[in-house]
C-alpha cells in the first residue's frame, strides 16, 4: 500500500503566507478602539445636527468621554449633565485628564427641569432623556436650536421651529425703509439676564463707542464692536 504525500509549490505557499498576512495587518487597521468610536459618534451628531457652534448640553452624559468630544473647537461651549454622583465625578476626572475642563464641564441635575433659561442652548444630545420632557427640552432650547436623541441605534435630530411673531433687524435702521420700527409680537420688558459676557464696559456714545453696528438675521446676531482702550478715543484703536 502506497501512501501519497501532497507537496505544495513554493510559489503557492508564498502567496498563501502573503494572503494571510495582508488580511491580519487590514483586520488590525480596521479595528477601532473606544476613543475612536466616541470621536466618530460626535462627528455625525454634529454633522447631523448642523450646529456649528454655540452652547451645547449633554444629557445623562455617564463617563463624560462624549461630553469631551463634542467640543470640536473654540465655537463650542458643552455641559455634561448626570443624576448620578458617581457619574458626575468620573465624568469630570476624564474631561480633566483631557485638559478641557472648564469649556467642557459636568453638574448634577435632579428632578425633570433642565437648569437654564428659556431660548439659551443650540443643541441638546440625549441618548435618553430620561425624566426630561420633549416640552422642557424644547423650551431651553433656542429658535431653531437642536436636540439629538437616540433610539433604535439611530440618531434623531428634532428643531425648534422659529416663532413667527419673532422679527429681524438686518440694517441700521430696521429695513430698506429706514423706519427704526420692528414689527416682533415677542419682545418683552427685560426681567432677567440670559447672558453676561465680555466685554463689560466700553465707551459711550459721546465719543466713537466701543459698538458701532449690531444687525441680526436668519437667529444670528452680527456686530462690529473695537476692543482697544476704553479710557480714551484718542488712544490707538
Amino acid at each position: 500500500m502506497k501512501t501519497q504525500s501532497s507537496v505544495f509549490h513554493p510559489c503557492f505557499q508564498l502567496f498563501a503566507a502573503l494572503l494571510v498576512s495582508s488580511t491580519l495587518f487590514a483586520m488590525g487597521c480596521s479595528r477601532k478602539t473606544p476613543d475612536d468610536q466616541v470621536e466618530g459618534m460626535a462627528n455625525q451628531i454634529l454633522e447631523q445636527s448642523g450646529v456649528k457652534g454655540g452652547f451645547i448640553v449633554h444629557v445623562n452624559c455617564g463617563d463624560g468621554a462624549l461630553t469631551e468630544a463634542l467640543k470640536k473647537n473654540d465655537s463650542y461651549l458643552v455641559q455634561g449633565l448626570d443624576s448620578n454622583m458617581d457619574h458626575v465625578t468620573k465624568a469630570r476626572e476624564y474631561i480633566f485628564s483631557k485638559g478641557k475642563y472648564g469649556p467642557v464641564s459636568v453638574d448634577s441635575i435632579t428632578g425633570s427641569r433642565l437648569p437654564y433659561t428659556n431660548n439659551m442652548v443650540n443643541l441638546i444630545v440625549a441618548e435618553d432623556l430620561g425624566s426630561i420632557s420633549m416640552n422642557e427640552a424644547m423650551r431651553v432650547l433656542t429658535p431653531n436650536g437642536v436636540l439629538m436623541t437616540q433610539k433604535a441605534g439611530h440618531w434623531e435630530k428634532t428643531i425648534k421651529p422659529r416663532p413667527a411673531e419673532m422679527d429681524e433687524w438686518n440694517q441700521y435702521l430696521y429695513d430698506a425703509g429706514n423706519n427704526p420700527v420692528s414689527k416682533d409680537l415677542t419682545i418683552s420688558p427685560i426681567e432677567h439676564y440670559q447672558w453676561v459676557g465680555s466685554p463689560m464696559w466700553g465707551r459711550h456714545h459721546d465719543v466713537t463707542s466701543s459698538l458701532s453696528a449690531l444687525v441680526s438675521a436668519s437667529g444670528r446676531i452680527f456686530y462690529i464692536i473695537d476692543e482697544g482702550p476704553k479710557e480714551s478715543v484718542e488712544l490707538p484703536a
